[in-house]
């Protein structure tokens, strides 16, 4: 097979993204031609078709999915690279100093209690470090699906979900919160509410300890996210079960109790691909995050 240049890469991508021929060629300022063309070319050099063409535009096959999302991967090396090699000609070995983007994806709650401190030491060290941080819910794909699509250099996920650690990705463990049992301030009877939930918190490493209990109903009601679910229990509107990053934003109308040492907990980390873990910027956030925990 024969390779695909940059060009041809940054082609598949903008069509991926725009969802048309014609979106794309405006976003690359060429011709709708030279589009085509160039799709028609790398598909003929991997061997698969890449975009389904039809009327409502153009949607990448499977196989195009997996050729676009490593594009991004390869596209964001080439951008890496010369930030690392300016770093490398400025300084001696071993006193590179990391510059450029950093693109962070996180959860909500990740996105602000944990990443803020993270960040504020990293800028503080490394100066000509931009971050650009996505908050991403933790749903489907999550965080970890951003940087396996290139669209993220790391993310802040929730390790051991049923769906895991996308294959070929690096991850490592910052902190491990407990979950409690929230519920409205003075209420004599609280197991007995109704239960608040949201979708980010469906992981299989809270729902199978909530199968074995024989206390919690089916969730009646379903907010947005987190801080939603604190303000109706705040509100008398029933109880709810949450982890801890989760609770830093609780007020005195709610009330914490513990769910005991056997209670279940969620496992948060990082997600980097192999070709960048040893870059500069990311490898300096995996440090200040790591110091974070300590």
């Amino acid at each position: 097979m024969t390779e695909l240049a940059p060009q041809e890469l940054r082609v598949l991508v903008a069509v991926a993204e725009t969802g048309s021929f014609s979106a794309a060629a405006r976003v690359l300022d060429v011709g709708q031609s030279a589009v085509s063309h160039s799709v028609r070319g790398s598909e003929v050099k991997v061997g698969a078709v890449l975009f389904e063409r039809g009327r409502g535009g153009a949607r990448p096959t499977p196989a195009g999915l997996r050729v676009v999302a490593l594009g991004r991967r390869i596209l964001r090396l080439y951008e890496v690279l010369g930030a690392e090699a300016r770093a490398a000609g400025r300084a001696a070995p071993g006193r590179e100093e990391p510059a450029g983007v950093l693109r962070v994806a996180a959860f909500r709650s990740a996105a602000l209690h944990l990443l803020p401190p993270a960040l504020e030491r990293l800028t503080a060290r490394h100066p000509g470090i931009r971050p650009e941080v996505r908050v991403v819910r933790e749903i489907g794909a999550g965080t970890a699906g951003e940087v396996a699509e290139g669209r993220a250099d790391l993310g802040i996920a929730t390790l051991g979900a049923a769906d895991g650690v996308p294959p070929g990705l690096l991850s490592g463990e910052l902190t491990v919160e407990a979950y409690s049992l929230v519920h409205p301030a003075g209420h004599p009877e609280p197991k007995g509410l109704p239960l608040l939930d949201w979708d980010e918190n469906c992981g299989s490493y809270t729902r199978a300890w909530w199968r074995a209990q024989d206390w919690i109903p089916r969730a009646t009601v379903k907010a947005e996210d987190d801080a939603m679910v604190l303000t109706m229990v705040g509100r008398g509107l029933g109880m709810a079960i949450m982890p801890a990053l989760s609770l830093r934003e609780a007020t005195d109308a709610v009330e914490i109790a513990s769910l005991g040492p056997d209670g279940p907990v969620r496992r948060v980390g990082y997600v980097t691909t192999p070709e960048l873990a040893s870059s500069l910027a990311v490898r300096a956030l995996i440090r200040e995050l790591r110091a974070e925990k300590a």
